[in-house]
């Protein structure tokens, strides 16, 4: 058992906590939660392609990380074929600096029959990661085959996770899917929205969720940079809001918009409130 000596911490500042990006600390776990087809897998790859760039341009989430380091993305869910698709629509938006350092420092494995809890599949994993910046798991309910609804193993699941993060110094982001009815009442903001047991998030640093604009959210707002309308039913699918529900350490930041586009590539914008004239305009659109 280690006893702290608080002589040393009353007269000693602590060394600053080292941030992947504001909120979520190196060497701790993570989920990004979100409803099934929203877009959840984009967003993990695009904020690992972040991490995993030292020069300009690798950022299309404006996530700033506080420094840049190797990635490590395990795809369970998607083949190989998918991510090919997702990553050649990601290379118009990168500069040919920024798609070389991706490319240098950031790999992704499909894989399938991954078990996280199996000793050999674990041990791989470690010894590979080991000096990573971040480890992305994607989707957890692939990796392992526990019971999803019991704290006990779900506390086990992610003690397993930060046993990583600790060995490795990486931080672990797990991609986690959102209970049906908390889609269907409007609460994927909240920690329990995600699907199964409580300790999934409890025990975890740091939560991210995305969701969809809501059919009250496309009539108050616009994107100047389009149109003058409010956003409308029409165009409601191609915006989402990314928030965070828990941060350790840090009041949570304000949430940021994202625009899909065409591609399924995702782009912050800037929407804004409309004004009463661009809620008429919409309303005489839409027929409301």
């Amino acid at each position: 058992m280690k006893i702290l000596d608080y002589t040393h911490i009353f007269e000693h500042a602590p060394i600053a906590r080292d941030m992947i990006w504001p909120g979520f600390q190196a060497g701790k776990v993570g989920a990004l939660i979100a409803p099934g087809g929203i877009g959840k897998s984009t967003w993990a790859l695009q904020a690992a392609m972040a991490v995993a760039c030292p020069v300009p341009g690798g950022d299309l989430l404006n996530l700033a990380p506080s420094k840049t380091g190797k990635v490590f993305y395990l795809a369970a869910e998607d083949d190989a074929l998918e991510h090919h698709h997702r990553g050649y629509a990601i290379r118009k938006y990168l500069p040919a600096d920024a798609r070389a350092a991706i490319a240098a420092n950031f790999a992704l494995s499909p894989c399938s029959r991954f078990n996280i809890m199996a000793n050999d599949d674990f041990t791989s994993l470690q010894k590979y990661t080991e000096g990573y910046r971040l480890i992305v798991l994607d989707t957890l309910s692939r990796i392992h085959q526990l019971d999803e609804n019991s704290n006990g193993d779900m506390g086990f699941l992610i003690a397993r996770l930060e046993l990583l993060a600790n060995t490795t110094g990486a931080a672990v982001l797990y991609v986690h899917h959102t209970s049906k009815s908390s889609a269907r009442d409007g609460l994927l903001d909240q920690q329990q929205a995600a699907r199964g047991a409580s300790a999934l998030i409890d025990n975890a640093r740091w939560c991210g969720y995305l969701a969809r604009v809501t059919e009250d959210q496309a009539k108050r707002f616009i994107d100047p940079q389009s149109s003058p309308a409010a956003i409308g039913a029409d165009r409601r699918s191609a915006f989402l809001r990314l928030g965070v529900s828990k941060q350790n350490n840090n009041a949570a930041p304000l949430a940021q918009w994202l625009e899909r586009q065409e591609d399924g590539v995702l782009r912050p914008v800037s929407l804004q409130q409309a004004t009463s004239k661009a809620r008429d305009t919409r309303r005489l659109v839409d027929g409301y």
